[in-house]
């Protein structure tokens, strides 16, 4: 039996905060996009991290240790918040407006709530894995 078969889901696939994460990515990549020419490193930046929030859902979906789950958490929550500061430095800069400026903070704000939860949550697993 294939260890993968066409039309099932990953574990990640079925968490909401990974779905916004996506819908980030999407809206942080439009919007790096029209910064103006001589901003590379920042458009860089915001992409890789904002690459980094999905990346470490993924991986701590894919972990059996709550330990482990929780790490990885704790690592896109941190990329979350990196992305925020990304956008401090655009928005002072002038290099995006209000509305594309509170539409990006609005999303990480509400996916760095959910990655706290989840941290939390792989947190409490921890005690109980040590328990038995």
């Amino acid at each position: 039996m294939p260890f993968f078969l066409w039309g099932s889901m990953f574990d990640h696939e079925k968490f909401e905060v990974y779905k916004r994460g996506i819908q980030f990515i999407v809206l942080a990549n439009k919007v790096s996009g029209e910064l103006p020419e001589g901003n590379g490193y920042l458009v860089d930046q915001l992409r890789r991290a904002s690459s980094s929030i999905l990346l470490n859902i993924a991986e701590g979906a894919g972990e059996y240790a709550s330990s482990e789950k929780g790490t990885f958490y704790r690592m896109a929550k941190r990329s979350a918040t990196e992305c925020a500061g990304i956008q401090d430095v655009c928005k002072n800069l002038e290099l995006i407006g209000e509305d594309p400026y509170k539409g990006l903070r609005e999303m990480l704000v509400e996916i760095v709530s959910m990655l706290i939860k989840m941290a939390k949550m792989a947190e409490l697993g921890r005690g109980r894995e040590k328990k038995s």
